[in-house]
């Protein structure tokens, strides 16, 4: 019972610590609520409300069929426009696609002489216009298709591909980026704020005073794990509630409570590589140099940003046995698929038997620290 007051009370230091410190309070408060919105509405890579010209000179039932199949939310009203208007439109960055309708286009297409329609596209709008030309081809091509159909009873293919969209219906860029916006962070300030707890009492001195009481390093440690740990518990599931549902409207499939133990096993690991990190540094500066040396790795290839199949086989065999990993993939399942327990637990298992073995590598380093500055 001694041990565990101990370590309450050493948790509840480094909570007011924490609280003093606006630094990194306004970090943690901005990592899950102005970031993460950030993240989801301006980084769309979806096609929305894409300006668009139509250049007619066929005047036929055909290319007016084409024009008006351009419809919000994927593109705008087409305007249309004349022949000679299209390059300083183009170069005025007034339209980002123009399809030009020859003359007649209708009465070649029914003769089976296949005539050539022209989509001017500005890729300077990379994303618009890689996705933008590829649903231009599709309802152009749908539309003649229809067309044809309709006017010489041309039959259509017989086989119908029905694609269905699982998870994310609309492709909605939103709905992935803003989760792992806060999947991310969860990682990277549970290192900051455990190494830089370790740091602090560094450079303040008060390591030294901990150091001629009766404590051990393991109740120092585990009171720093628990007590940021705690800090990014209430920051993710505040996140979770207020900015993704509340404020961004974004569903979450699964149970957050269910994720949110997840994240409590996750937080031994993460935590003790600060803890670990802030053993080595000897200054906050060193810290996040080691900091990004550790994270960014690790979060590029824990199967968040590129999936595991796509790296090289014994890359994605490697990353098995980083926590980060399966953190990501319970994660993902939990919050997008809807899974449960019975789905995500072979994660949950590998995160804290992994976990375990490296928080207590991070204490026995942390001790080894704290026996060298005795």
């Amino acid at each position: 019972m001694r041990k565990a007051a101990n370590i309450y009370w050493l948790g509840v230091k480094e909570l007011r610590s924490f609280l003093r410190d606006f630094v990194l309070l306004g970090l943690v408060a901005y990592a899950f609520s102005l970031a993460v919105t950030l993240q989801a509405r301006s980084n769309a890579q979806e096609l929305h409300n894409a300006s668009i010209a139509i250049v007619d000179e066929d005047h036929s039932e055909l290319s007016r069929r084409i024009a008006h199949a351009f419809l919000p939310p994927l593109f705008q009203l087409p305007k249309p426009i004349a022949e000679r208007d299209i390059i300083p439109a183009m170069n005025g960055g007034r339209f980002t696609f123009v399809v030009d309708i020859p003359p007649n286009f209708e009465r070649d297409v029914l003769a089976g002489r296949q005539p050539a329609l022209q989509v001017d596209v500005d890729a300077t709008a990379m994303v618009q216009a890689g996705l933008g030309s590829g649903y231009a081809q599709q309802i152009i091509t749908t539309e003649i298709a229809d067309f044809l159909s309709h006017a010489q009873g041309t039959r259509l293919s017989p086989v119908n591909l029905d694609v269905r969209i699982a998870f994310n219906p609309n492709l909605t860029t939103a709905w992935f980026t803003s989760v792992m916006a806060v999947i991310n962070n969860i990682t990277m300030l549970a290192i900051i704020l455990a190494g830089a707890a370790v740091v602090r009492e560094r450079e303040h001195g008060t390591l030294d005073h901990l150091l001629v009481m009766p404590l051990t390093p393991f109740e120092i440690a585990l009171s720093k794990v628990w007590a940021n740990g705690l800090v990014i518990t209430v920051a993710v599931a505040l996140s979770l509630y207020v900015v993704l549902r509340m404020t961004l409207g974004i569903p979450v499939a699964g149970s957050i409570p269910l994720f949110m133990v997840g994240v409590v096993i996750y937080l031994f690991f993460a935590t003790a590589i600060g803890i670990f990190l802030g053993t080595i540094a000897r200054s906050m500066p060193q810290l996040g140099l080691l900091y990004m040396l550790v994270y960014l790795p690790m979060n590029m290839l824990s199967g968040g940003n590129t999936p595991l199949e796509s790296m090289p086989l014994w890359l994605a065999r490697l990353m098995q046995v980083s926590p980060s990993t399966h953190f990501v993939a319970f994660a993902q399942s939990i919050l997008y698929r809807g899974a449960g327990l019975d789905v995500v637990w072979p994660q949950f298992l590998a995160v804290a038997v992994i976990g375990a073995l490296f928080f207590g590598l991070a204490i026995l380093r942390f001790r080894s620290s704290v026996a060298q500055a005795t």
